[in-house]
């Protein structure tokens, strides 16, 4: 399993283009510097009234095939 950490900010209008699918996908830098990109609906449920805000820690597998997304702060 491949662990990944990152900090995300996205303001709320931001954020409602991942309801509408003109958002097909998040690309995030991680903590090590590496570019990573995956489904964008897997941070809808971290959306708020204020929009998206804190670390996550992002976990794939091997085959680096999406495992989870977790907020951690």
């Amino acid at each position: 399993m491949q662990e990944y950490f990152f900090t995300m900010y996205l303001d709320y209008e931001q954020c409602l283009d991942f309801y509408d699918g003109s958002i097909k996908f998040v690309q995030v830098v991680e903590d090590q510097g590496k570019r990573i990109r995956f489904p964008a609906t897997h941070v809808r449920k971290f959306v708020s009234s204020i929009g998206i805000r804190g670390r996550f820690r992002l976990c794939l597998d091997a085959q680096s095939a999406f495992i989870s997304l977790e907020k951690i702060a």
